[in-house]
């Protein structure tokens, strides 16, 4: 096993020609698609990776100035398809994932035939004509209550983030997944995507995006999904579905995998 599938726990099923990769945003791990992965097996090959810093990872890999921007992710993602010789795949990404995917298409657009961009946001700090949702004052309230308290904090976000009880099944994956990060990695890693800035950017993304969003998520506001598509480089569509919540593969599987799906399967038609 070498050294990148080691790290980030890649893992490839499925037995179609057809590349899918799939990438979690903040506080899961690879499990967050178990919903997703029993209906693409039987047609593609599924390649599943966990993001340095997730609570399945070593930290000791954990490089606190390589993963103070996005870049180090998008690195790692164009090294696992190097590794396994991945070209011309279909990339999903949630949340964080979904800037990743873009970023590296940046780099490598022949490794990717289009990007499923799922919750996904270019910048969480609002703007002049810019509503990204957050404040800096939020920020820095959400960064305090990480460092004071990480398991009251996760405890607390969990829920919000989901859009549910702590009794639903999908809080207590998110809960335990957000727990299981390592907390002063947890609050690294969340201050490098909260207060990142990639709106720069879209005009170089040129791989054909699918923008998928929840109508109410409390992280990345329906309008986001619009600016994304008004402002990438490429072809794009939007679908905003009537889920809540900011996984909604994960809390509303039963509405979502189907567009999930529907949108794998098909191309933008210009």
């Amino acid at each position: 096993m070498g050294i990148v599938e080691e790290a980030h726990n890649v893992k490839i099923v499925g037995s179609g020609e057809q590349v899918i990769v799939l990438a979690h945003g903040f506080g899961t791990d690879q499990s967050v698609w178990k919903h997703l992965i029993p209906h693409l097996v039987d047609n593609y090959k599924v390649v599943l990776y966990d993001n340095m810093g997730a609570g399945t990872t070593n930290p000791d890999y954990f490089d606190f100035e390589r993963y103070s921007t996005l870049e180090g992710y998008a690195y790692d993602l164009l090294a696992i398809l190097e590794e396994f010789q991945l070209s011309c795949c279909i990339f999903v990404g949630h949340s964080v994932s979904a800037i990743v995917g873009a970023i590296a298409s940046i780099m490598r657009p022949d490794l990717f035939s289009k990007l499923i961009l799922i919750s996904a946001s270019p910048r969480y700090l609002n703007d002049v004509d810019y509503y990204g949702g957050f404040e800096q004052e939020d920020l820095d309230q959400l960064f305090e209550a990480m460092q004071s308290n990480y398991k009251a904090w996760c405890s607390g976000f969990a829920p919000l983030a989901v859009g549910g009880d702590m009794d639903s099944v999908a809080v207590q994956e998110f809960s335990r997944t957000l727990f299981n990060m390592r907390p002063d990695i947890a609050l690294s890693v969340a201050q490098t995507i909260f207060q990142s800035d990639f709106r720069h950017l879209l005009c170089h993304v040129t791989v054909s995006c699918h923008i998928i969003q929840s109508i109410k998520d409390l992280a990345v506001p329906v309008v986001v999904s619009e600016y994304l598509h008004q402002n990438l480089g490429g072809d794009s569509i939007v679908e905003v579905m009537s889920s809540e919540g900011h996984l909604p593969q994960l809390s509303s599987p039963d509405s979502v995998i189907p567009v999930l799906l529907r949108h794998i399967r098909h191309d933008i038609v210009v």
